[in-house]
């Protein structure tokens, strides 16, 4: 099974423009533009789409849509962004979690978890599964997003962990990435976030993931300096690879 390499703009798409922080920012259109396209009967490792930096909104709605007019059929993607500043809530979301009013938009979603926040310099990677297909149970695909981020830091000499009563990566008791997921008949949207070279402030005003006194790092204050669209195609790689890993361990202990 081969991996594609990820690309670096949408496949086809022409710039579009969205509004960010009171300024409008030429960015590629998203994949959903096109029908979800179809896959062999043997899966072949997931579409990569590199956008760059969109709106929260729009970008949710079309992970929506593209889960709610996939098939068995539809190839499964991979979407790497960066989102203007936005706070997001999760379904169990507890209002409290929010400590200082802002001019952050806050966004009330339907993955799990409590509130996090997304900007610039933080990569995105969204996972549009058929978890049925990779044989992958929901606390199966969170520990492998987890490994492809701790396994994508060790590359640059950064020991990082997870926690099994708190989902996400941290180095040294700070967390430097969150995820969730929204599951929807045997399919996954959503994903994780990883932080690289970016503004933490925000991050000040919110109790992160809901754990209060919770430290947050980023990947440049512990010495990765690697640009940051080579280190989101790196992470793409690992969540392939880390895919195609597990399917291969399935079918081999299969009677």
């Amino acid at each position: 099974m081969n991996l594609e390499e990820p690309k670096e703009k949408g496949e086809g798409s022409a710039p579009s423009v969205l509004k960010g922080e009171g300024k409008e920012t030429a960015v590629p259109q998203l994949p959903f533009s096109h029908p979800p396209s179809p896959v062999p009967h043997h899966p072949s490792a997931p579409a990569i789409h590199a956008l760059g930096l969109v709106d929260y909104q729009p970008t949710w709605d079309a992970m929506k849509r593209f889960t709610a007019d996939r098939s068995s059929e539809t190839r499964d993607e991979i979407w790497l962004v960066q989102h203007p500043p936005t706070y997001t809530q999760g379904l169990a979301g507890k209002p409290e979690h929010l400590l200082n009013p802002t001019n952050i938009p806050v966004v009330k979603i339907d993955r799990g978890g409590q509130i996090t926040y997304h900007g610039p310099g933080q990569i995105v990677a969204y996972l549009l599964l058929d978890i049925r297909r990779w044989k992958l149970g929901v606390r199966e695909l969170v520990r492998l997003m987890e490994q492809a981020v701790i396994d994508l830091l060790a590359e640059y000499g950064v020991a990082a962990h997870s926690r099994e009563e708190a989902p996400g990566v941290y180095v040294d008791g700070a967390k430097i990435a969150s995820l969730g997921l929204k599951i929807k008949n045997g399919y996954c949207y959503h994903g994780l976030a990883l932080n690289v070279d970016m503004d933490l402030s925000p991050f000040a005003n919110i109790n992160p993931c809901g754990y209060a006194g919770l430290r947050v790092t980023q990947a440049c204050e512990l010495g990765v300096a690697a640009p940051i669209n080579e280190l989101q195609a790196e992470l793409a790689q690992n969540l392939v690879h880390g895919l195609q890993r597990h399917l291969a361990h399935k079918q081999d202990v299969q009677p």
